[in-house]
């Protein structure tokens, strides 16, 4: 069983990325399952996200406290949350962020992966500048950064799944994607 763990704010779009992972793993003819872990309900505040993708159906439904892969949408976060804590060896951590592996400094013994997703958001006109929504841009990254699921398979979620600006989530989704080329 592959597990990975979302962190983000309220309003970013955690719930909703796992979700959309979840549909694109099933498409390709996988179990899924997604559910969130909120505190406060209120915009702005820390949530986490799970996803599990196995080949056989999933009968566990509790948080996941050893990732294969992490997704950090708000790089703050980082400050707040060992968002490593328990992640196990070879997964990737994926981090939205337009700072350098030096200025968070993170381990040089784990494979992040770095993507300026509230760049792409803002540029695709999702969310606002004090409020980007860069669910759909990290999913496009992490899609590159492992090989659980297409970014076809991807795509077509985010088409059944986003209730707006469809075609602007998979052009954010298609901008991160390419954005790691050669990684």
């Amino acid at each position: 069983m592959l597990e990975v763990r979302f962190h983000g704010r309220g309003g970013q779009g955690a719930v909703i990325a796992s979700e959309i992972l979840a549909r694109a793993s099933m498409k390709e003819g996988k179990f899924a399952s997604a559910f969130p872990f909120f505190g406060v309900e209120r915009r702005g505040a820390p949530v986490m996200a799970f996803c599990r993708i196995d080949d056989r159906p999933i009968r566990i439904h509790a948080g996941i406290y050893e990732p294969d892969h992490v997704v950090v949408l708000d790089h703050g976060l980082m400050k707040l949350v060992d968002v490593q804590q328990g992640q196990k060896e070879g997964g990737a951590l994926v981090v939205n962020t337009s700072m350098s592996r030096e200025e968070l400094d993170l381990p040089s013994d784990r494979r992040t992966l770095l993507i300026d997703a509230t760049a792409i958001a803002l540029r695709r006109g999702l969310g606002s500048a004090t409020s980007p929504i860069v669910n759909t841009a990290i999913l496009g990254a992490f899609a590159r950064a492992s090989d659980i699921v297409s970014i076809d398979s991807i795509i077509e979620s985010i088409k059944e799944s986003v209730p707006a600006k469809r075609e602007q989530n998979v052009a954010a989704a298609q901008d991160a994607y390419k954005a790691l080329e050669g990684m």
